[in-house]
Parts: structure tokens; C-alpha cells; sequence
């Protein structure tokens, strides 16, 4: 069964959650495989401007799942508006930002440095008590993960 790109990319706005998050698994899943996605980009960059925080999430996953495609330098040119969510004001956006970086850094080796130095300096003191710890180990954890790329 091919997928329709365009109409799942569409289907990543549904405001129906469970369908959006269903687009988002399939052009996920193609993403790993093939550079279909890979024409999205700027949409995609787009996305993490949204008022939606699950948009917003979309948006940085499928970015990053595509940072292995990145002939044009696309996320080069939206680093800095990407790692601005490693404190997202929604503390699971940011968790989810933070877990890609890794993939980021893995297929972009040039960024590898703004990575680290934009994780070394996320001020997490913006998330209350019961988030901190965990997007404090999440920040850890890929730091580790980029370190041993």
C-alpha cells in the first residue's frame, strides 16, 4: 500500500488528534525509508510557528526524520528557530525536541555544536517541579547520545 503524501501531510492538521497522530506514524515510517517527505520541509519548518503544541511536535519530529534527506541545507537554515524549542512553553514539546536532537546531530554533523552548546544553555527553570526532572534528564540523556556519535 503506497501513501499518499500530500493527503497524509494534510491529515497532520486533522483536529481530530488520533488522525493527525496516525499521519504522523505513516510519514514517519516513510520518512526512515525514503525522501518523499523531504519536499515538506518548509512546511514543516512552518509548523513549529504554530499556537498548537502537537503541531508544533509534529513539525520537529518529522523535521528530524528528515535531517538524513537534508541535500539543501534546510534545517541548517532553521537550527536556531528548532532548538528554540528545547524549552517550548509546552514542557512535552520540548521533551519531544530534545529526544530528536540526537537523530539531528547524527545526519548533520556541521550542527552538532550548536546542539550541545543550545542544550548546555536551555533554561528549564520555566517548567514547574514535577517537569524539571525530566527535561533535565532528557537533556542529559541526548547530550550523551551526541557525544558518542
Amino acid at each position: 500500500m503506497s501513501v499518499n503524501i500530500a493527503e497524509t501531510f494534510e491529515l497532520l492538521f486533522d483536529k481530530n488528534n488520533k488522525v493527525a497522530y496516525r499521519a504522523l506514524q505513516e510519514l514517519q515510517k516513510e520518512s526512515a525509508e525514503t525522501d518523499c517527505v523531504y519536499p515538506y520541509m518548509d512546511k514543516l519548518s512552518d509548523m513549529l510557528d504554530s499556537d498548537n503544541s502537537y503541531v508544533r511536535t509534529r513539525g520537529l519530529t518529522l523535521l528530524a526524520y528528515n535531517a538524513k534527506w537534508d541535500k539543501d541545507y534546510k534545517i541548517d537554515e532553521i537550527i536556531d528557530k528548532y532548538l528554540r524549542h528545547i524549552t517550548d512553553v509546552k514542557p512535552i514539546t520540548a521533551r519531544q525536541c530534545i529526544k530528536l536532537l540526537p537523530i539531528i546531530a547524527k545526519y548533520k554533523p556541521e550542527l552538532r555544536n550548536d546542539i550541545i552548546s543550545a542544550l548546555h544553555k536551555a533554561n528549564i527553570c520555566i517548567y514547574d517541579d514535577s517537569m524539571r526532572p525530566l527535561v533535565c534528564k532528557d537533556i542529559q540523556k541526548a547530550l550523551k547520545e551526541i557525544q558518542g556519535l
